[in-house]
């Protein structure tokens, strides 16, 4: 899986630019903030694609798992309807005796699909980590595209509202990670 690109460098540059041209103090702030914010969106982003991956990852293994879990199933449906056949068939009862094959099967598949399971609630929980991180990546873009209009337009009221959703993105953050 790919991950998530930030692409806020270019803006922080300009940002750096802007607020060194100016000689309002609030730019200033408003320049050491949007770093701030890039700094949150990269970790975000960082623990979103970790967790995007390991769900993906697990998701894999619990596919094989259920596919081998299959094979343990038809494998026995082989040996059970070969039994089957041959007491039918056979004037005197078969010698070989394919219950201890079918009830290893059985035990076999249990051990598999608990397997399976587990792989499943694992890929599950990486994705229910991944879905804030990347809510949190997306406020934090979001915030620094803000804040650098924000100095573009000389409005500081655009750059409280790049604040208010950094704030919504440390939120998503702290729900991803705890």
């Amino acid at each position: 899986m790919e991950e998530i690109e930030i692409p806020t460098e270019h803006l922080h540059e300009e940002i750096q630019e802007k607020a060194e041209e100016q000689k309002e103090k609030w730019i200033l702030y408003v320049a050491l903030s949007t770093a701030f914010m890039a700094v949150l969106a990269a970790v975000a982003g960082l623990l979103a694609g970790h967790h995007a991956n390991e769900a993906l990852i697990e998701r894999v293994k619990a596919s094989d798992s259920w596919s081998f879990y299959q094979s343990k199933n038809l494998k026995e449906e082989i040996a059970s309807s070969t039994d089957k056949i041959l007491r039918t068939l056979a004037v005197t009862p078969p010698k070989e005796d394919n219950s201890q094959l079918i009830a290893r099967y059985e035990k076999e598949k249990e051990s598999i699909k608990k397997t399976a399971e587990e792989a499943e609630k694992s890929s599950e929980w990486h994705l229910s980590r991944h879905v804030p991180l990347a809510t949190a990546v997306t406020c934090f873009q979001i915030a620094i595209a803000i804040s650098a209009i924000a100095i573009l337009t000389k409005r500081k009221k655009l750059w409280f509202g790049g604040i208010v959703l950094t704030i919504i993105g440390i939120v998503f953050l702290l729900m991803g990670i705890i």
